[in-house]
Parts: structure tokens; sequence; C-alpha cells
């Protein structure tokens, strides 16, 4: 069996190779993306391609706990400068996000 119909097999390899032609050395991700990086470990290794470092950071999310994401058309960091927001507020906007 080469894939299962619940798992995303086709994103796993081609963000695993895509890192790897693109020389990401640092990958960076939320921590709901935590469970993905076996599989791109594992991928890494079978393909013979190199391991970037990984670092995992919570989620930030609006006052009622949803996650901010571009797919759910969140406030983007841009849109939120566009519209006046300093620098400092735009840090403790995400620092105080989701408590």
């Amino acid at each position: 069996m080469l894939a299962r119909k619940e798992v995303p097999t086709s994103y796993h390899l081609a963000v695993t190779v895509d890192d790897a032609l693109q020389g990401v050395s640092l990958v960076t991700r939320g921590i709901d993306l935590f469970t993905a990086t076996h599989i791109h470990r594992l991928l890494q290794a079978l393909l013979d391609l190199p391991t970037p470092h990984y670092r995992h950071h919570p989620l930030l999310t609006d006052a009622s706990g949803r996650r901010l994401a571009k797919r759910d058309r969140a406030l983007t960091i841009r849109a939120m400068r566009a519209a006046g927001c300093t620098p400092e507020a735009v840090l403790a906007a995400a620092q105080s996000s989701g408590r």
C-alpha cells in the first residue's frame, strides 16, 4: 500500500522534497504541525535528503481561542500594519493571543 485516504501523503512528500530543493535549514511552524514532523524526517531519511532543524510555536489565536490562519481569512500582519498598527501593537496582540 502506497498511501491511505485519511493521510495527506502528497502534502508530506511535496513539502519534504520542496524544502530540500530550496535548501531550507530551519522550519518554523505551529504546534499543530508537530505530529507531521516525524513523517517528514522519515521521508528525508528514505530519500537521502538533508534534515533541517525544526521549531514549533504555540498557535496564535483570536480572543475566542480560534486560530489565526490564512485559510480562515484571519487578519494578517500586513493588514494590521496597513490599518496603522505599530510593530509594538502587532507584537502585543500576538503575545496576548488566546489568553
